[in-house]
């Protein structure tokens, strides 16, 4: 039987190290860390975003998640507006330079994970990974204790 606190450990780990290596090749190539990269990623994916759904996707707070918002808004990769429907929240697009940067650092992270995932998982085994990682992740966003996000904004 699976040790699951050794298997959890592993996991912890694991992501640690990669958020790292990815973190630092962004920054280098790309003056763009990690974590803006996820934002910029997220957005672009559903085309504008609320800042609540920002928090609840990264699972970190409103409050963090407003920061990193207004980092983004800063550095011109996207714009808040006044959401029409909620005056209590606001959404956020990418700017026309958002979009360059994430098209610009989605190679490199998609070349990055090649070389420490795609690289060492045959495809078979990397499929039931993923589907295994995303049923995990379900069941744990099903949990309300998951979440920090704990205000829309």
């Amino acid at each position: 039987m699976t040790d699951l606190t050794s298997l959890f450990s592993d996991l912890v780990r694991l992501e640690t190290r990669l958020y790292n290596v990815l973190d630092a090749r962004l920054k280098a190539e790309h003056d763009l860390p990690l974590g803006q990269f996820e934002f910029l990623r997220f957005i672009a994916s559903r085309g504008t975003a609320r800042v609540y759904d920002l928090a609840h996707e990264m699972a970190i707070t409103v409050g963090a998640t407003s920061k990193a918002v207004d980092r983004l808004e800063a550095s011109g990769r996207c714009r808040r507006t006044a959401n029409p429907n909620d005056r209590r929240s606001s959404l956020v697009t990418l700017t026309p330079a958002g979009e360059r940067i994430l098209a610009k650092a989605s190679p490199t992270v998609e070349a990055e994970l090649q070389t420490w995932i795609g690289s060492v998982l045959p495809p078979e085994v990397l499929d039931k990974l993923g589907v295994s990682l995303s049923m995990l992740r379900q069941r744990a966003e099903a949990d309300s204790r998951t979440d920090r996000a704990e205000t829309r904004t």
